[in-house]
């Protein structure tokens, strides 16, 4: 089973633009540390960061002057920033449509873990074949496929619990004729041990072990953060570190069907400690942040802003109407 993540994007193209968010890495890479600090503070108001502000607040995460500096001249060259100079300083914000683009992938993340779709018991597969001198396409592929909730069954065959979405559909339609084949139905049981069940295709143990890594890891911080002592520098960095870690979990967990899974499932226990964190630290975040950025600008930012998960979810969508046969699951 390919590690899911192994995603080459934090969040794929929309369609629309040539927009490229940076590349996962083991680890938090300078540049993914910079877009999730610019977003947790200016994704609905786009506010101007100075760079030596970005430079300071990447520094206090233990990315160096160079690797900072490099990370926004990156950034900027995939069109997830736009600079801006006045004199000798230099300014940057996150780009339209990384700001769209990082709004939406916030609503999913909070509401596809939020509560899980009734399911029918009924099962995508999407059969695909791409020719070996594809090799670059096919990862694209299956790193899309995982993001919009599939996994891989079999080479070549991937499923989901729920309805092809729009997304998807989309996804698919975008291969040479010929090369993919949907279904929708309901498993046929077999008198045999050697059929394998459709969630086999995502590693449950897995799954669990990260709910329980980040519990075991959030949880004794909880206290310190209720009570005020997590401030500054450490109350960002701890915010940009639950959420970078947390908005895994959808393309981990992609509303999977309770009724499939172990009883006590994790995934609301760590919701709920997620927005416990990330929530409470929204304050002193956002004055350490506004401290930052006024040293280096008379006049501040009037936009910055530590966005909670209710400003992230404000903007939802709403989940797709159901279906005649089966229901609708996430819309990504």
């Amino acid at each position: 089973m390919a590690s899911p993540f192994d995603i080459e994007e934090i969040y794929p193209d929309d369609g629309e633009h040539s927009l490229r968010l940076p590349r996962r890495q083991a680890g938090n890479s300078p540049q993914g540390v910079a877009v999730t600090l610019l977003a947790d503070y200016s994704v609905r108001t786009r506010a101007a960061f100075p760079s030596a502000a970005i430079v300071a607040l990447l520094a206090e995460s233990g990315v160096t002057t160079a690797g900072a500096r490099t990370a926004i001249s990156r950034l900027a060259r995939r069109g997830v920033l736009e600079g801006s100079r006045q004199g000798r300083h230099s300014s940057y914000r996150l780009s339209r449509a990384a700001a769209a683009n990082l709004s939406a992938g916030a609503q999913w993340i909070l509401t596809s873990t939020a509560a899980t779709t009734p399911w029918d018991r009924c099962w995508t597969t999407v059969a695909f074949s791409l020719p070996q001198d594809r090799g670059a396409q096919r990862r694209t592929l299956r790193g899309q496929l995982r993001w919009l909730g599939y996994a891989p069954l079999y080479d070549g065959l991937w499923i989901s619990p729920y309805e092809l979405t729009p997304p998807a559909r989309e996804l698919l339609a975008q291969l040479s004729a010929g090369r993919v084949t949907v279904f929708r139905g309901r498993q046929t049981a077999l008198d045999t041990t050697s059929q394998r069940a459709p969630i086999e295709a995502w590693d449950i143990d897995a799954i669990k072990r990260h709910y329980e890594e980040f519990l075991r890891r959030w949880e004794p911080m909880l206290p310190l953060v209720r009570s005020g002592q997590v401030e500054g520098s450490a109350a960002v960095r701890a915010r940009t570190e639950v959420m970078d870690t947390f908005r895994r979990f959808p393309t981990l967990d992609p509303q999977l069907p309770l009724e499939l899974l172990p009883a006590g499932w994790l995934r609301q226990p760590a919701r709920q400690l997620f927005a416990a964190v990330y929530d409470d630290l929204a304050e002193p975040a956002e004055r350490h942040v506004r401290a930052v950025v006024a040293r280096f600008t008379a006049s501040g930012e009037p936009g910055i802003q530590a966005h909670t998960t209710a400003d992230l979810v404000a903007g939802s969508r709403g989940d797709a109407s159901p279906g005649e046969a089966c229901r609708d699951g996430p819309t990504r």
